[in-house]
Order: structure tokens, then sequence, then C-alpha cells
């Protein structure tokens, strides 16, 4: 049986989403649609919002579930009356927390995910850039990188260096493992010299073989017989040099930036 669920926010939903996904992870068996229903910031939008929601029990059946962060009251009443079961974080929270606190929150939009530290946001955005021009091997020069990942080629290390770019500011670079790099025994030079901000990621080789095939099919390269040997040299190489290794394979990029971050003892508050 289908449900629909919707991430509902006056602004870019994204903390709404987080927290539903978050909560339905733990739930398998279950078929979700999903809805995301950014800026809903005014009463004619959130009543726009309950049609929509409406229209959805009816053709589901089951009530929709509704994960909101909606911060206006007059809003978010407009959300509570569809007809859904509606999870709204301000509602539930900031009751309790401006007691302990003691003082009224400002209600404003838009805090979340505004430029509210000029500084953090501007290093973030710095790293961004640095993890696109060290990216792949593009640059050896190394010597300002936080973090260098390496592995072998399409094992997630891009998405995983950006993520840790735009989200904790870590100026973050990455290097593939060329079959060159794989029959040599030792770490390339330039890389060696920064052996205490190296991290290995790895990956199950018939993972390998399916994400290489969409790229370049039917190709050498694409070959599970190529994956594993690549895979196989990767981890004995990177072994040998005592760098530690995480598998991409059941991985997200949030899962490995954290491990990664927690084991090389990066100060996240520092960015």
């Amino acid at each position: 049986m289908r449900r629909t669920v919707l991430f509902i926010s006056d602004g870019t939903a994204i903390t709404a989403e987080t927290f539903g996904h978050s909560l339905l992870t733990q739930f398998s068996g279950h078929e979700f649609r999903q809805v995301r229903l950014p800026f809903v910031d005014t009463v004619e939008k959130a009543r726009e919002a309950a049609d929509l929601i409406d229209r959805a029990a009816e053709k589901d059946g089951p009530k929709p579930l509704v994960f909101s962060t909606i911060v206006d009251g007059d809003i978010g009443v407009a959300l509570r009356e569809s007809n859904a079961h509606v999870f709204d974080m301000f509602a539930t929270f900031m009751p309790q927390l401006e007691e302990i606190l003691g003082t009224a929150g400002s209600h404003s939009v838009g805090k979340a995910h505004g430029i509210s530290d000029t500084h953090r946001y501007e290093d973030r955005m710095e790293a961004t850039n640095y993890a696109l021009a060290h990216d792949d091997g593009i640059s050896t020069r190394l010597e300002n990188a936080d973090v260098i990942l390496v592995g072998v080629s399409r094992s997630g290390k891009t998405p995983t260096c950006l993520y840790m770019a735009l989200h904790f500011g870590l100026k973050a670079a990455n290097y593939p493992l060329t079959e060159e790099d794989l029959e040599k025994p030792r770490l390339p030079d330039f890389l060696r010299k920064h052996k205490r901000k190296l991290y290995g990621l790895t990956i199950d080789a018939e993972r390998l073989a399916e994400i290489r095939q969409t790229r370049r099919p039917d190709s050498r390269y694409a070959s599970l017989k190529q994956c594993r040997y690549e895979v196989d040299a990767a981890e004995s190489l990177l072994r040998s040099e005592g760098v530690s290794m995480l598998s991409s394979t059941r991985a997200s990029v949030e899962e490995l930036a954290s491990r990664i971050l927690l084991e090389l003892g990066l100060d996240r508050d520092h960015f």
C-alpha cells in the first residue's frame, strides 16, 4: 500500500526532509511517494498545500505523512487542518525549548539555511572550489589539504570530497589510483609526504563493475576481472602503507564523511 509523504517548510525544506527521512528509514516494507514543498511561507500557500494533501489522501487511501518545519503558527495551523498525520518540529519542540531557555524564539523564517555567519559561508565556498581544483588528481600540490581521499576510479571519492567541503568547510582533495600506481610497491611520493592526511575509499568489485558499466559499457575498464584486480591491489597497497580505509559500497556520503572526520580527528567546529 502506497502512502504519500510530504516534506513542507517555509524555507528550503531540507531540514524537514532530513528529519523525515531519518524516521522513515526505520520502516522497511512500506512504499512511500515523497514530495518536497519548499517556501510555503503564506497561509494561502499552506491552504494550497493542504488541498494537495487532501487529494493524495483521497487517491491513496491512507492519510499522508507530513513532516513540517513551518515557523509561522498560522501557516502551521492551516497545514494541520488537512487530512494528514502532521509531524511539526517547531510546534513540538519550540514551546519546551523556550521554557527551558527562559526566552521566546524569534520565529524568523529562513534561519536554518541562511547566511548567518558570513565567514563560515565563505570558508565553505572556498573549500568547494578547492575540492573541484584538486579533484581526480588534477593537482598534486596538496600542502593546504585537510584530507586526501585515495582509491580506485569510481569508488566515491569526488562526492565525498564535495560533501565535506560544502557541509564542513574541509579542503578535501582526492587521487585515483591508476594501474601504474598499483603495480608499484608504494604510493606516489607526493602522497606519502602527506600520509597523515590520507584516507582510503574502497568498494566491492561487483558494485564497482556496475558503476563503471554505466560510464563505459562493455569496456575492459568496467569488466569484473579488472575491477577485482584494482580493488584487491589498492586495498593491499593502502594496508601496506598503513592508510585507513572505508568501503563506499553501502555507505552514504554523509556516513563516509562523518566517519573520516572522526577517525582523522578533524575538528568540525573549527570550520
